[in-house]
């Protein structure tokens, strides 16, 4: 299995969950007149994204999760860094860090919504090398 098939690859770098080839979305996350537009279906292998209407609202909770991830992480990081910073500091840099990176944590967070409900399969992902 190559890099670009493993399932890590597929939700950081925004795949189709199916092949994990086709784009998920339309643009980059930081493109603000598509932000995170989800695309109709995978260019790859057909797979429509979209099982039913408002599917990806779904999403809002795990950017929630994702965000407090994130947060921790900046958290720690601050600490592992070794900056003494009061609490102002530590949460200003905690909200700077989450505004710059909020466009790819709501991708991301779609990606990893859509990868709970479709599965890959290594036909689809094979059957387009071929090509």
């Amino acid at each position: 299995m190559s890099l670009q098939q493993t399932y890590l690859y597929s939700l950081l770098f925004l795949k189709c969950p199916r092949c994990r080839q086709g784009d998920l979305l339309e643009s980059n996350p930081y493109r603000i007149a598509k932000m995170n537009k989800v695309q109709k279906q995978c260019s790859s292998c057909a797979l429509k994204y979209a099982i039913e209407p408002s599917f990806f609202t779904g999403s809002m909770y795990v950017s929630y999760a994702v965000g407090v991830a994130v947060a921790i992480a900046t958290y720690v990081l601050t600490l592992v860094i070794g900056w003494t910073l009061g609490p102002a500091e530590i949460l200003l840099s905690i909200i700077s860090v989450l505004v710059v990176l909020m466009p790819y944590i709501g991708a991301v967070s779609k990606s990893i919504w859509a990868h709970f409900f479709f599965k890959y399969e290594p036909k689809f992902a094979n059957k387009n090398k071929s090509l």
